[in-house]
């Protein structure tokens, strides 16, 4: 598979000094600029942006059947490199995350095989981390 550019996602959160705090201390992300009313950072090299946005009186989350658990949506993520799955959902428990889906082996032995979990972030943002031992099956059939 090719190097594959950064991405850019922005994200609405109603809580931007906790949300601040989270995405820094929980999930290791370094802080670029900001203003009072979004803050940018590295999220595994890519570009992470958290928007103020007031909270809603309607926030609840969509799920979707996967695999026998319900997947949030919508949701965003990285997909890791094998080595790094399980240190950083150890550090995530270490630290007290409340997982959605706890960290296990999605599609045993299917084509898509991954390691997978989610979480939500202090504003109701869900997030999946994943990882291939063969990044070959991101795309498999």
């Amino acid at each position: 598979m090719p190097n594959v550019a950064p991405f850019h996602i922005a994200i609405p959160v109603h809580n931007l000094d906790e949300c601040r705090k989270f995405y820094r201390d929980v999930l290791n992300c370094s802080e670029g600029r900001s203003s009072d009313h979004w803050v940018d950072f590295n999220l595994f090299g890519h570009q992470l942006v958290i928007h103020y946005k007031p909270k809603s009186e309607i926030e609840d989350l969509h799920h979707n059947p996967v695999d026998g658990h319900d997947v949030p949506v919508p949701h965003y993520g990285v997909v890791l490199p094998w080595d790094m799955f399980q240190p950083f959902a150890d550090g995530l428990k270490h630290k007290g995350v409340e997982f959605i889906i706890e960290p296990y082996i999605r599609f045993e032995g299917q084509p898509g095989e991954q390691a997978t979990m989610f979480f939500l972030d202090p504003a109701g943002n869900a997030l999946e981390f994943k990882s291939f031992k063969d990044i070959g099956q991101l795309f498999a059939k």
